[in-house]
């Protein structure tokens, strides 16, 4: 059972965090960027030739893993659920360096009993000897197994409404059968990705993709249709969850030109992010 006063203090722990070409690369290689070799503005993040960090490095920079699992939390941890996510970038990320990420709970709403809970984080993304403010991070947890603990029963963030016109843009990538493999070493060990049992007990067939995974493939494509490659461009996003991705399925994220935008599980035809809204200079 959640305690609503010791989960809205927890002492969730600082990370401090030393990176370097090899981590940049790689987490861009793991949300696809260099599907085409011959794309040469995806180049960039991947290390052929100078390297340039994706915008959305700082998702994983300083995370500070997987704390919801601690028994002390109370939380039904193999039924939570990343519910929306959302960056603002203040200053651009040097390939290589220290950083200390700083996470904080936010908010706890109680849906109420069978109806699971909400839980509002977020990360400061700083250097560790400058100081300087790189990236603020937050997230919303859906805790599908802790409803009814007493909690408020708000205030929850609105969604952003898309456009009724059609997308102006559209951006298709296939993800790999392995992908929750490769992008579980950006920091997040959450077995649901890895373990087929876990997943299972949890009501899926397989191991799903993780939701920062899903939102990097985003991420890609609006940087590529909607700033034209420039990564200088993209200032930041926010977006929902709204069903889960299997590794191997192929998507498209569609693309409007006020920053809108929600992805397809092609295949199913499902949205797979949705009431997304980026941020461009």
């Amino acid at each position: 059972m959640i305690d609503y006063d010791h989960l809205m203090s927890y002492p969730i722990p600082e990370v401090r965090q030393s990176y370097g070409p090899r981590e940049t690369a790689f987490y861009a290689l793991s949300i696809g960027v260099g599907h085409d070799p011959m794309d040469e503005a995806d180049l960039a993040f991947v290390g052929a030739g100078p390297l340039t960090p994706f915008p959305t490095l700082p998702l994983v920079l300083g995370h500070p893993g997987f704390w919801l699992a601690r028994p002390d939390t109370g939380v039904d941890a193999v039924r939570l659920v990343h519910g929306e996510q959302w960056i603002s970038l203040h200053h651009q990320l040097p390939p290589e360096g220290t950083v200390i990420g700083r996470t904080r709970v936010t908010g706890l709403v109680d849906k109420g009993e069978g109806r699971g809970a909400l839980l509002y984080s977020e990360k400061e993304l700083v250097d560790a000897e400058t100081g300087l403010h790189y990236a603020t991070t937050g997230s919303t947890i859906f805790l599908r197994g802790d409803g009814g603990f007493g909690g408020p029963e708000g205030p929850v963030k609105p969604a952003h409404k898309l456009p009724e016109s059609a997308p102006d843009m559209v951006h298709e990538t296939a993800t790999r059968p392995e992908q929750a493999l490769w992008y579980r070493w950006n920091g997040d060990e959450n077995p649901l990705h890895l373990a087929p049992a876990v997943a299972a007990k949890a009501g899926f067939e397989r191991p799903i993709l993780h939701g920062l995974c899903t939102l990097g493939i985003a991420a890609h494509g609006l940087v590529s249709r909607l700033c034209d490659g420039d990564p200088a461009r993209f200032r930041g996003l926010q977006a929902r969850f709204t069903a889960t991705v299997t590794p191997g399925e192929r998507l498209r994220t569609e693309i409007w030109r006020d920053g809108s935008f929600r992805t397809v599980a092609v295949e199913r035809g499902v949205v797979v992010i949705g009431n997304g809204l980026a941020r461009v200079a």
